[in-house]
């Protein structure tokens, strides 16, 4: 139930915010069709389903975008000079605490709609994510170390050149350089993949075997959102901080070999996306 909706938060944050101001007004049908993919609602349960998430949709639009446009504004003031990472980390914690009070509504109405799933919901759901497992292993652990190096470095490319730009040879050495050195790998992430779902699906069990009160299946939920993003494991907790230190340190050191024009073209690109979450704010 949770793992759609954090998708959906990040969503809502900073990705594609174009598409956003097309898409937005459809993201309680597309937020449905998601969970429902992954979670198999009955014809009762669909009523209050689609009722949690027409709640969480209109809470967001009125009370959470100004604040994201004002954040995206200070980020495109930021980037049009040099950055250190501490400047990005605090960038960072401010997503993150916009998060955690998404995260707060959602786990308010998800709640309801927990209780009332019964095991054939849960089962829908463990098959449905060994299907999208075996679709993740393919994508990332297939082929030897080059070429999972090289599916990265793509992939990553994809990502900064749509706010960069194309990249000079030398930061794409660099980006390569920081990927190597990244204490990432791919059987790491299955692990914590892995870690996750069996986190929310045992979460699940408990709060529909359990009787739980609406309050108590709160507080679950709750747990498997902060255990995600610290997971009670020292080791992986550690890798974890490290992975999220490193990158404000990446791209700090990626930024500061920017040139003018791609400063600008970064600046230009988080503005137009403070200016499609206002225009998506207005009545």
């Amino acid at each position: 139930m949770i793992r759609p909706i954090i998708a959906l938060a990040a969503l809502l944050l900073l990705q594609a915010c174009s598409a956003i101001k097309l898409g937005y007004q459809q993201l309680p049908t597309l937020s449905y069709w998601w969970l429902d993919s992954t979670v198999s609602f009955s014809g009762n349960q669909t009523p209050a389903a689609k009722e949690a998430i027409d709640k969480l949709y209109q809470w967001h639009r009125r009370e959470e975008l100004p604040g994201y446009a004002a954040l995206l504004q200070r980020t495109a003031d930021l980037s049009a000079g040099s950055v250190q990472p501490e400047q990005l980390c605090r960038v960072v914690d401010e997503v993150q605490a916009r998060l955690d009070t998404l995260m707060r509504q959602a786990v308010a109405q998800a709640a309801p709609v927990a209780i009332a799933l019964g095991p054939r919901q849960l089962s829908h759901m463990a098959r449905h994510w060994e299907q999208q497992n075996e679709e993740w292993e393919k994508e990332w652990l297939q082929g030897d170390a080059d070429a999972r190096m090289e599916r990265r470095l793509d992939k990553a490319l994809g990502r900064y050149n749509s706010f960069y730009g194309e990249l000079s040879a030398a930061q794409t050495a660099l980006i390569k350089t920081q990927l190597a050195q990244s204490p990432w790998t791919a059987e790491w992430g299955r692990r914590d993949r892995q870690r996750r779902q069996q986190d929310l699906l045992s979460t699940l069990q408990r709060i529909t075997q359990s009787n739980m009160t609406q309050a108590q299946a709160e507080a679950q939920l709750w747990g498997v959102w902060k255990r995600w993003l610290q997971p009670p494991d020292a080791g992986q907790r550690a890798v974890v901080q490290s992975l999220s230190q490193r990158a404000c340190e990446n791209l700090a050191q990626l930024h500061n070999t920017a040139t003018p024009e791609q400063r600008l073209r970064v600046a230009r690109r988080l503005r137009g996306y403070e200016r499609d979450l206002l225009e998506l704010n207005r009545p």
